[in-house]
C-alpha cells in the first residue's frame, strides 16, 4: 500500500510575523520556514507503517513554491520515497478547498490508499484541508487522531473528545486521517538521509497534470485585509472590599467586557 503524506511549509512559530500592508499579507524576508510541526507527526505515523511492512511507499506532497523543496527533501532525509510539489499559477489566490482539490487529485493519481495529514497547519490555523480530501475523494476520515492502528485493510484511531475522554473510530480504508500531537515522536534525520535527500528529485506538477484548471480551484472565501492583532488593553486593579470588587468586577464583564 502506498501512503501519501500532505505536508506544508509553513513560518517557525518562534520567528517574527510582521504584516507588510492590509494588501501584500505577512513579510517574510526574515522568518524562518520549516515543516508544519503537526505534519511531522503525520509523516513520522507513514514511516512507522512503512518500517512495520504495512506500507511500501511514502509520497509526499506540496503546494507551494521551489522554495518549500527543501522542506520536501527533509522527509526523504526522515525516510519518505518520492516527493512531490504541486505549483500553478491558479493556486495563488485559493482557498483551503482548491488546496484540497489539488492534493486530492495527486493522491488519487498516484493510487495511494491512505493519506496522512497534520490536524492543521500553525500558520492559517484552518483545520480543513484533510476532511475537504476525504470528501472529494469519498473516503473514510478520522480527525485529530493521537493514537492509529492500521491492519487488515481497516484502522482504528483514537481521537479525544474533550473532558477527558477519547472516541475509539473503526473504517476500512482508503482513508484521510489527521494526526495530533502525542501520536508519536517524530525521528530525525540521519546523516545518511540527508546526503540521500541532496540527489532526491521532486516531481512538480501543475494543474492541468492534474486534470485541473484555474477554474477548477479558484477561491470561494476571499480575504478581505491583513493587519496586526490589536494592542491589548492595559490592565486594571479592583481594590476595596471583598464584596464591593466583586460587584464592580461582574459590572465591568457585564458592560465593557461584555462576556456576561
Amino acid at each position: 500500500m502506498k501512503i501519501g503524506v500532505c505536508l506544508k511549509q509553513v513560518p517557525a512559530t518562534d520567528s517574527p510575523i510582521k504584516v507588510k500592508d492590509a494588501v501584500s499579507g505577512v513579510d517574510l524576508a526574515a522568518v524562518k520556514m520549516v515543516i508544519n510541526p503537526y505534519d511531522e507527526f503525520a509523516l513520522e505515523e507513514a514511516l512507522k507503517l512503512k518500517d512495520a511492512g504495512i506500507a511500501t511507499q511514502v509520497i509526499v506532497y506540496t503546494v507551494g513554491p521551489a522554495d518549500a523543496d527543501a522542506r520536501l527533501k527533509d522527509a526523504v532525509a526522515r525516510g519518505a520515497d518520492i516527493l512531490v510539489r504541486i505549483d500553478d499559477p491558479g493556486l495563488a489566490a485559493a482557498d483551503s478547498l482548491g488546496f484540497a482539490k489539488a492534493l486530492a487529485a495527486a493522491a488519487k493519481a498516484d493510487g495511494v490508499g491512505l493519506i496522512l495529514a497534520g490536524k492543521q497547519a500553525v500558520d492559517t490555523d484552518n483545520a480543513q484541508v484533510p476532511a475537504m480530501i476525504a470528501e472529494l475523494l469519498g473516503w473514510a476520515q478520522a480527525t485529530e487522531c493521537d493514537k492509529l492502528e492500521v491492519a487488515g485493510g481497516g484502522f482504528k484511531a483514537w481521537v479525544a473528545a474533550g473532558g477527558g475522554t477519547r472516541d475509539v473510530l473503526q473504517g476500512s480504508l482508503p482513508a484521510v486521517i489527521s494526526t495530533d500531537k502525542g501520536i508519536n515522536s517524530p525521528r530525525s534525520p540521519n546523516i545518511k538521509g540527508v546526503m540521500a535527500s541532496k540527489k532526491a528529485p521532486v516531481a512538480v506538477k501543475d494543474l492541468a497534470a492534474l486534470g485541473l484548471s484555474a477554474g477548477d480551484v479558484a477561491a470561494k472565501v476571499s480575504l478581505k485585509a491583513w493587519g496586526a492583532p490589536p494592542p491589548r488593553p492595559a490592565g486594571r486593579i479592583l481594590q476595596g472590599a471583598p464584596a464591593q470588587v466583586a460587584k464592580e468586577l461582574v459590572g465591568l464583564l457585564r458592560s465593557e467586557a461584555k462576556v456576561i
